[in-house]
């Protein structure tokens, strides 16, 4: 079941979703919208390895924008930090923001219940086009799980990405044993 604006509001109530800052005009009927903040990350290897940390740059977004460009991975961090407590989270792209090319995550659209920070997207583009820190760039849409979790993600042995910052994370596959 997703979590209407009415049950989102409530649950932020009970303190079982925590989004900041809220601005009660990004809540749509189901959904809240984040927003990019002002850092990109890029990597800056040509080939990517997945059994180490590969080295970034970090690109400030200016007030004027930012062209992005097919063929690269940005990382990007939402303005916005989250908890969840007792809902599944999935950050899904806009409409808007589909129209114009741009995709949002690769395949990490699901959060975990009990994640805490920032959102890091993965974004790819059709054809160039031009991005501004602020903007929305996508939705948090909430589903209540059938059941209650035995091990929420923060409490997770391998558990890589809580509490992110307001800057983009970059993978943290090496960390893994394989």
């Amino acid at each position: 079941m997703i979590l209407t604006d009415k049950s989102i509001l409530e649950e932020m109530d009970k303190g079982t979703i925590i989004i900041v800052p809220f601005e009660r005009n990004s809540l749509g009927s189901n959904s809240y919208d984040v927003h990019l903040g002002d850092e990109l990350v890029v990597y800056q290897e040509g080939i990517l390895d997945s059994r180490k940390n590969n080295d970034t740059k970090s690109i400030k977004i200016p007030e004027e924008g930012i062209i992005l460009n097919p063929g690269e991975l940005y990382l990007g961090a939402t303005v916005e930090y989250t908890e969840t407590f007792s809902h599944v989270p999935f950050l899904e792209g806009k409409s808007s923001t589909g129209r114009l090319g741009i995709s949002i995550h690769a395949t990490a659209g699901k959060g975990d219940i009990g994640f805490k920070g920032n959102w890091t997207l993965e974004i790819s583009v059709i054809k160039p086009v031009r991005v501004y820190k602020g903007q929305p760039i996508a939705q948090l849409i909430y589903f209540k799980p059938s059941d209650t979790c035995l091990v929420s993600y923060g409490d997770k042995l391998n558990c890589k990405y809580q509490n992110q910052p307001s800057i983009p994370i970059p993978s943290k596959m090496f960390l893994n044993n394989f």
